[in-house]
């Protein structure tokens, strides 16, 4: 009897073994193979950053919580080569590396600051055009109200990685704030002589004040 129970007991164990081994294999298989959908993406994304700032709590609150997202939604490695334009060429590992670092805390406060002054910003997504396998815009509308009017708000979307989208570019009623930064960031350098340091320390100081 007793070497029966072992048997029943070492055969359950086997089986309990291979469902979790179908299990696992499900998990790597199908979770892995899923996409976001950009304009889901894109709607999930502001309708977190609405409830962010439609709590009862401090701006610089809100603004840290404004950080946490635009680390997980939004390329800010990307961007931030894309602005340096053709001087990103000019530098050396060293410079890249303190470049990314002081853009992400230039981009994360700019962004985060600017978003933080709207009490509940409602925008829907209307609709998406598939320009690549890499790129997607999609189209928005931040709803008009008594104190402002509507705005149309484009979102470039990088879709290389379908389990990872991010976000690249915001283009407000036509005018793109990725270019606009980029041609700011030209006028710095052209204006002192090609001097990444220069556009360093601007960065340092708007992000220190």
């Amino acid at each position: 009897m007793g070497r029966d129970r072992n048997s029943v007991i070492k055969t359950n164990l086997m089986k309990f073994r291979k469902f979790l081994l179908v299990l696992l294999f499900y998990i790597l298989t199908f979770t892995n193979s899923y996409s976001i959908e950009p304009d889901v993406f894109v709607q999930s994304t502001v309708n977190r950053a609405s409830n962010i700032l439609s709590k009862n709590i401090s701006k610089e609150d809100k603004i840290n919580e404004l950080k946490v997202i635009a680390k997980e939604t939004v390329d800010i490695s990307g961007v931030g080569f894309y602005s340096l334009g053709s001087a990103r060429k000019t530098l050396d590992e060293n410079q890249k590396i303190k470049y990314s670092e002081l853009f992400e805390s230039y981009f994360l406060k700019s962004f985060s600051s600017r978003l933080a002054e709207y009490t509940n910003p409602e925008i829907e997504v209307q609709g998406k055009e598939v320009l690549n396998e890499n790129y997607t815009i999609v189209n928005s509308l931040l709803i008009g109200t008594s104190d402002r009017p509507e705005v149309k708000i484009d979102w470039r979307i990088y879709t290389k990685n379908p389990d990872n989208p991010l976000i690249r570019d915001l283009i407000i009623e036509g005018l793109s704030l990725a270019r606009t930064q980029k041609e700011e960031f030209s006028s710095i350098l052209n204006s002192n002589d090609g001097d990444i340091n220069i556009l360093f320390k601007n960065l340092e100081e708007f992000s220190k004040n």
